[in-house]
């Protein structure tokens, strides 16, 4: 526990120094949430449109960012693996849990604070066009949205893994622009139905939206709740065993 501790505490600093990981994984959310708030307050009552109301925006933008969780993860394992940092430590008595469990704590830190920032300036928004967010439900939710943290977080550490410095950012960048365009971030995926739908229905982004925007709202029903945290959590499990093995492989393949 102490090396993974000690190694979690050295990835976490050089997290906070990369001003990058600031601007994607704090600013970048935030601004989202103010840009496209202005947009709802300009649509026209008439048109029905919710989307972007603040109570199912903030549950979609703080998806949004964890995604990018995903990719400073990917950047992090990547570029460890590039020189000869790793190399040094597999010949340390630390062993491949410590290694993983040192990527994941801090990224799941990060998500939590991230969430935290999200949804306060969520909070702060609502007083200002005048729509009521629940603090009991933004409190929920950033309990319910740890196992997507989870999920992105192993998929960062696969493509970190798997891929170099200089490809694993791009498949991130991949799974961000496929998550927000079919997870129901930026608009409502249930009703465009087809093969968009379904496309939508068999990958985890969707329901990370979902668990999401109905904690906010403290609708803990079956579809919209239970069910899919249910399949957010069987999808970060897996992955998280898959990334772990991966890894562990991928030590042993260097050590030898």
């Amino acid at each position: 526990m102490r090396r993974t501790l000690v190694f979690a505490k050295r990835n976490m600093i050089e997290m906070s120094r990369d001003m990058l990981s600031y601007i994607f994984c704090v600013a970048f959310p935030i601004v989202m949430l103010i840009i496209m708030t202005l947009v709802n307050e300009s649509i026209p009552a008439e048109a029905g449109q919710t989307v972007f109301r603040i109570d199912n925006l903030a549950g979609g933008v703080v998806i949004f960012g964890q995604t990018f969780v995903m990719l400073f993860m990917a950047l992090s394992v990547s570029r460890d693996r590039s020189g000869s940092f790793l190399i040094r430590l597999f010949a340390t008595p630390m062993k491949s849990a410590d290694f993983t469990n040192g990527y994941i704590l801090p990224m799941i830190v990060i998500a939590l604070v991230q969430s935290f920032i999200t949804f306060a300036a969520a909070f702060i928004i609502s007083r200002i066009v005048g729509y009521s967010l629940d603090p009991a439900g933004l409190c929920f939710a950033m309990i319910a949205i740890l196992p997507s943290a989870v999920m992105f977080t192993a998929i960062g550490l696969i493509f970190g893994t798997v891929f170099n410095q200089n490809a694993a950012p791009g498949l991130c960048s991949v799974i961000i622009s496929l998550g927000s365009f079919i997870g129901g971030i930026w608009f409502d995926v249930e009703s465009t139905g087809g093969v968009l739908l379904k496309i939508a229905r068999c990958l985890p982004f969707v329901y990370c939206t979902k668990v999401s925007r109905a904690a906010i709202k403290l609708d803990l029903g079956m579809e919209n709740f239970v069910i899919p945290e249910l399949i957010v959590i069987a999808t970060a499990v897996v992955l998280t065993v898959l990334a772990v093995a991966l890894f562990r492989r991928k030590m042993k393949a260097d050590l030898g």
